[in-house]
This record gives C-alpha cells, sequence and structure tokens, in this order.
C-alpha cells in the first residue's frame, strides 16, 4: 500500500493518506471518526482493493498526520477534505464517513461543491449529539443526541484531565460490543491515542454541538445509511437520515451479529456486502 503526504492550504497542515487498488477503478474514499485512524478500515481496504481505488487518509491531530495546536472544528476537516479530493485530482467519489467521519462530510456538502462527488455513505453518526433541553424524547431520538449541553462539556473536560486515559478507555468501551475481542480493542484504543488528549478534548466539543438537520436534506446523490441496534447512536436518527435524502437506503445491524458503532470492524462480511451492493447498484 502507497503512503504518501499532501499539504493542506492555507495552514500547511500535512495529512497522511494511503491509496490502494487500480488507478482505473472507481474512487472510494473512507473517512475515519472521532479519533479514529485510517488503519481502523483495513477490512475494507482488503475487500474493495481488488476492483476499486480505496483512498483512505487521517484527520489532522490523528494517527500519523500532522498535530498542530490548531484546527480542531469539523469545518476545518471537511476543508481538508477538500484538499484531498482536489490535490489527488478524485472524481465521481464515493465517500464513507464513519461517526465523526459523516459530520466532516455533510459540513464539506454544506461548504464545498459537489461536483467530485458520485454518493453518499454515513455510518453511524447522529444528526445531532447534543440535545436541547427543551427537545421532547421523541425530538431526542430522533436527532440521536447522546449527550446534554452538561455532558459534552463534562466529557471534554475529563478529557484533559489527570485521568484522561481512563476517561478516555470508558467512552471507547462503548463504541464496541461487550464480547469483542480484547486484542482488537486494545488494538484500536492504541490507535485512537495516536491523537494527543487535547486534540480529542477540542474537537468533541466542536464535533458535538452541530446540528446538522438543516444540511442532510439537501442532499441530492444516492446515499446509504447504516445504523447498528447494539450502537450508542439511536437506530431512529439513522431512520430520520433516510427519510430526509429522497431514494436512500438504510441498513442497520443487530446487536447479536456485531451490530456495535464499530460494526465495519466486527461484522465485516456483512458490511463489505452491503457497501458492495450499494456501489454496483
Amino acid at each position: 500500500m502507497a503512503s504518501n503526504f499532501i499539504t493542506t492550504t492555507p495552514d500547511g497542515v500535512r495529512l497522511r493518506y494511503w491509496q490502494d487498488g487500480p488507478t482505473s477503478g472507481p474512487n472510494v474514499v473512507f473517512l475515519p471518526g472521532w479519533v479514529q485512524t485510517a488503519a481502523q478500515f483495513k477490512k475494507q481496504v482488503e475487500h474493495f482493493k481488488t476492483h476499486y481505488r480505496v483512498t483512505t487518509y487521517d484527520h489532522r491531530g490523528h494517527g500519523d498526520s500532522d498535530k498542530p495546536s490548531f484546527g480542531y472544528r469539523v469545518a476545518r476537516l471537511a476543508a481538508d477534505l477538500e484538499c484531498l479530493l482536489v490535490q489527488l485530482d478524485l472524481r465521481d467519489v464515493t465517500l464513507v464517513g464513519h461517526s465523526m467521519g459523516s459530520s466532516v462530510i455533510w459540513a464539506h456538502w454544506d461548504l464545498f461543491a459537489h461536483d467530485r462527488l458520485r454518493k453518499l455513505v454515513f455510518v453511524d453518526q447522529a444528526p445531532a449529539l447534543t440535545a436541547d433541553p427543551a427537545w421532547s424524547p421523541e425530538q431526542v431520538a430522533e436527532a440521536g443526541a447522546v449527550f446534554s449541553a452538561a455532558q459534552r462539556f463534562d466529557v471534554a473536560a475529563a478529557l484533559r484531565g489527570p485521568q484522561w486515559k481512563e476517561a478516555w478507555t470508558g467512552l471507547s468501551k462503548g463504541f464496541f460490543s461487550p464480547d469483542v475481542d480484547p486484542k482488537d480493542f486494545e488494538w484500536a484504543l492504541e490507535q485512537q491515542m495516536k491523537a494527543p488528549p487535547e486534540v480529542a478534548a477540542a474537537l468533541m466539543l466542536d464535533h458535538a454541538a452541530q446540528d446538522w438537520r438543516d444540511v442532510i436534506p439537501r442532499i441530492n446523490v444516492p446515499t446509504l445509511v447504516v445504523g447498528a441496534k447494539g450502537s450508542m447512536v439511536a437506530v431512529q436518527g439513522m431512520e430520520w437520515i433516510t427519510k430526509q435524502i429522497p431514494g436512500a437506503r438504510l441498513e442497520i445491524f443487530e446487536k447479536e451479529e456485531g451490530g456495535s458503532h464499530f460494526m465495519f470492524w466486527e461484522n465485516p462480511e456483512k458490511f463489505n456486502r452491503i457497501l458492495e451492493e450499494f456501489l454496483k447498484a
């Protein structure tokens, strides 16, 4: 697998990216979630590289990319994505965003032209992570909200505190099924902790503050939405997203089939099959 650096503009941060598969193949770009890395898509890269041009990359502050002291906002990550697409001249692209990666796609849709994009895939990301105190329980469920306003700041404070490793580990355990292989979890945690705690905290504050419900209904390209009954993100949020986008397809993983926030890791066979069917459609 080839690896390279690109330089973002205008702030000069180097993003590490990897490409595999035939250069003539359809372009698929995988976007990791909050504190996740490109390496966590390795089960997808191995599957799709035969027929597709697969690009993965680490967000700024994550994995093997530069870790500046600035730019930890979803909008800035969307600008980084635009830089990647333009500098690599990727066209007719399917973007696959996991968790916060979906939010980066929504921000990109809101801010930039769509001419390079062919299809979109949103994997287990709520339209709005933080609940408005005035919302009804039904509205909270539809938004997929998992935090109150106070909890959002509490999480960031814990990640900045002296017990940050314990706080981070506890949060991460909720991403996986209870019976996930301990070695898999430890490897995932090691990948996550390539991001400094301050980066994790700053980005969580911004990411969890966003409400994408005015952006999602404006999407007009073929879309796949994937959720999981064993995830902390309510399935109702995935259902709401699907209803807003004409012709969107919804796939929900059951708890018993690795249906966690990381269903693409725990059940790659089903995830890859669903994604491949969507890509070929």
